[in-house]
């Protein structure tokens, strides 16, 4: 079958590509609310009620839409609560009792805006945001599908995530090194692990039909794409023109076009040349002293690779075999891709060849031969630190074809790389590299993508962090701007917002969370009101702050941070925390075994995330798992949630370490230590009856065991109280 697909390739290889051709649309689609130019219209004005409470432009637009609704926006919440609220907001932690007290002493003007600034600087701040960003790209430590196999390397690309949100790296800056560092930043070490984002996709890696293989790849990075950058449900569009958008069959390709030219690049390094060229050099005395036992070593395994080889080999289907086999000189560009893929299967390491192809003899002389070479361990360099990437094989891409119904078997017209038809008929303007020998497509993408007149990267972005903020966004739907999507609900606020973004804020996210925080609309108080209700009953008009749980991650680092165990050590590789007996994850091939306190007290972004299962306290609490992007989370509430509070072996690790530091601080007084509790957990006093309740509470328990304190700080950790963003 595949055969035939190369000669049906062959074939529409002399066709003019599909792209040229002008698309037309009606007048309704081109009236698409999304891709209208992104137009920054005047605040409008308030009246003199209006003028008490705005604080600044946001405002505005949001009281406008009240009024006009005979809606008033909710009294400012208290101090101390918007300090939780924004401190738990930018950095997923609590507010210590001695930050609280602080910012409740600081009464000079500018009070509220020098937190802001404080907390944007916190390290804790990339971790949070950056977590909302790995959500978007399915960030995932392994392959996924059956063996989940892991990606060792894969974690410095969620730490150039976090440090880039740390940094405040320009959006436009960020979206670039993602689809084209290496195009756009030759040389750059620093950005290179950004290209990680392209490596993200499910892979079988052990998979026979590579032709199918790469066509999902493909198929996965460009959803993906749409999905992250565009909002829009493009993959729709893979087996014809969209059912609801103006999104044509010949899109989908257009767009697969910019990535038909990638290969998988696990080896890639960002030490510097120097570093590259003192492990060369070291790397030379090794190989030079341990010579004759690596000549011994490379005879022993001439055999055993070559049967490996071709006994693996033949698993692939003829067409494959066919490539493999063929002179360098005479690959196509896609036979190139074939290869790259393939070879990594027949070209193993040489104890993958020795273990499942070795007899006890051969593996126990290979052994012998191992521990000759153990001699030399000591010249051996550091490894150079690598990056698991995408990058062009060449300078000459495979031609991409329109699928028929998205098979791989029918493929139609050719196309060029392109965006959506609807912004831009006209195939992408590309600069190939040959220098670079890449083909220069990715960076014509980057281009588009960043480009401040796009319609649907700008406004995407800009409501995706409003939607972090107050639980949904301006537009609800954050990865669909489509018809089927919900309408934004304060369009010029979003269009406002947008253009400021993008214009004089210089696609600073920083700058733009200050102007989130720092608004009334994001300081009332989130208490209901039943008139309000009855005229907008999901708040979608904002005259409340929107209360709402914190995420799993945020819970357990919240819980780490109060109880004082947290480590702040800022990223790695990750990490393996114990998980309970009995659930899917088990020590093993999946799961490391835990190696004490590095591992149970990281911040919960660093915990290895395994593409398919989650460590077990963030799954119940709605960590997604990382199959496709998820730019809203589901919030659900299920009786593991309360389990896992109440019984799991963590949260009453977390409960008796709290305990013992409210005990430490707080001597051995009631009163003493049940106002601590509740000041390092819910950031206030207890009121007089709280008072009264948890000392009767501690009384009763301490008849039962010794473990008093201990049932009281579980109590707060599982409560409402500290759970919930008020």
């Amino acid at each position: 079958m595949l055969t035939r697909h190369r000669i049906l390739v062959s074939a529409f290889s002399l066709l003019p590509l599909f792209a040229e051709s002008s698309p037309k649309f009606n007048a309704i689609q081109k009236k698409w609310w999304a891709i209208q130019p992104v137009v920054a219209v005047a605040p409008p004005a308030v009246d003199p009620a209006g003028q008490k409470w705005v604080r600044n432009e946001i405002d505005h637009f949001i009281y406008d839409k009240l009024k006009a609704k005979n809606l008033t926006p909710a009294p400012l919440a208290s101090r101390d609560i918007f300090l939780r609220r924004v401190t738990l907001d930018l950095t997923g932690l609590p507010p210590t009792p001695e930050e609280a007290q602080a910012f409740l002493n600081d009464t000079k003007p500018g009070a509220e805006e020098r937190l802001v600034d404080r907390l944007l600087a916190n390290p804790r701040y990339g971790e949070r945001w950056g977590r909302h960003w790995l959500d978007v790209v399915r960030y995932a430590d392994s392959d996924g599908f059956k063996q989940d196999d892991t990606r060792p390397n894969m974690w410095r690309y969620r730490d150039w995530v976090i440090q880039s949100w740390n940094e405040d790296k320009p959006f436009n800056r960020f979206i670039k090194e993602q689809i084209a560092a290496d195009e756009l930043y030759p040389g750059d070490r620093k950005a290179l692990p950004g290209l990680g984002y392209l490596r993200l996709f499910e892979d079988e890696f052990n998979q026979a039909n590579i032709h199918l293989r790469r066509q999902e790849l493909l198929n996965d990075v460009t959803d993906n794409t749409a999905f992250a950058f565009m909002g829009v449900t493009l993959g729709c569009a893979r087996c014809h023109d969209h059912k609801f958008d103006p999104l044509l069959h010949k899109d989908y390709y257009r767009m697969q076009a910019f990535f038909a030219n990638m290969k998988i690049d696990d080896e890639s390094t960002t030490a510097t040349p120097q570093q590259i060229a003192e492990y060369q050099a070291q790397m030379a005395k090794y190989q030079a002293a341990a010579k004759p036992v690596l000549d011994k070593l490379e005879a022993f395994l001439a055999a055993p690779r070559a049967a490996y080889r071709k006994e693996y080999t033949e698993r692939f289907p003829p067409e494959v075999q066919t490539v493999l086999g063929k002179p360098a000189q005479q690959r196509d560009p896609l036979d190139w891709q074939i290869y790259h893929k393939a070879i990594t299967q027949v070209d193993v390491t040489d104890a993958d060849v020795i273990s499942k192809r070795g007899n006890a003899a051969t593996k126990a002389k290979y052994k012998a031969l191992l521990a000759e070479l153990d001699a030399f361990k000591p010249l051996l360099p550091k490894p150079l630190p690598t990056v698991q990437i995408m990058r062009d094989q060449a300078a000459t891409s495979p031609a991409t074809y329109i699928l028929k119904a998205g098979s791989l078997y029918s493929p139609l017209d050719e196309v060029a790389p392109g965006g959506l038809s609807i912004l831009d008929p006209a195939p992408a303007t590309i600069q190939p590299l040959p220098e670079l020998n890449s083909s220069g497509r990715r960076a014509a993408l980057a281009n588009i993508l960043a480009d401040a007149k796009n319609p649907l990267t700008t406004r995407v972005i800009v409501n995706r962090i409003w939607q972090y903020h107050f639980g949904k966004g301006l537009a609800g739907t954050p990865n669909d701007f489509g018809l089927m999507g919900e309408r934004p609900s304060h369009r010029e606020l979003l269009d406002w917002l947008t253009a400021t973004f993008t214009g004089t804020d210089g696609w600073s996210i920083k700058t733009l969370h200050k102007r989130i925080v720092l608004s009334a609309t994001y300081r009332q108080a989130s208490d209901y009101r039943d008139d309000a209700a009855a005229i907008d009953s999901e708040n979608k008009l904002l005259w409340r702050y929107p209360r709402r749980r914190l995420e799993s991650e945020a819970i357990r680092d919240s819980m780490l941070a109060v109880s004082g165990l947290l480590d702040r050590t800022i990223g790695g590789p990750g990490v393996f925390p114990k998980v309970p007996e009995g659930t899917e994850i088990q020590e093993g091939r999946h799961w490391r075994k835990s190696t004490g306190d590095a591992d149970e007290y990281r911040a919960s972004v660093y915990i290895f995330a395994r593409r398919l299962v989650r460590y077990p306290m963030l799954q119940s609490f709605d960590t997604p798992l990382a199959i496709e992007s998820c730019g809203r989370r589901q919030e659900t509430v299920t009786a593991d949630q309360a389990l896992e509070l109440m019984n799991g072996e963590a949260s009453a690790n977390f409960a008796r370490a709290l305990a013992k530091r409210v005990a430490n601080d707080s001597g051995q007084s009631p009163t003493g230590l049940v106002e601590r509790a509740f000041r390092l957990t819910l950031g206030r006093a207890p009121s007089a009856p709280e008072l009264a309740r948890s000392q009767a509470f501690l009384a009763k328990q301490a008849k039962l065991g010794p473990a008093a304190l201990d049932d009281l700080c579980l109590a707060l950790l599982s409560s409402s109280e500290f759970l919930y963003i008020d």
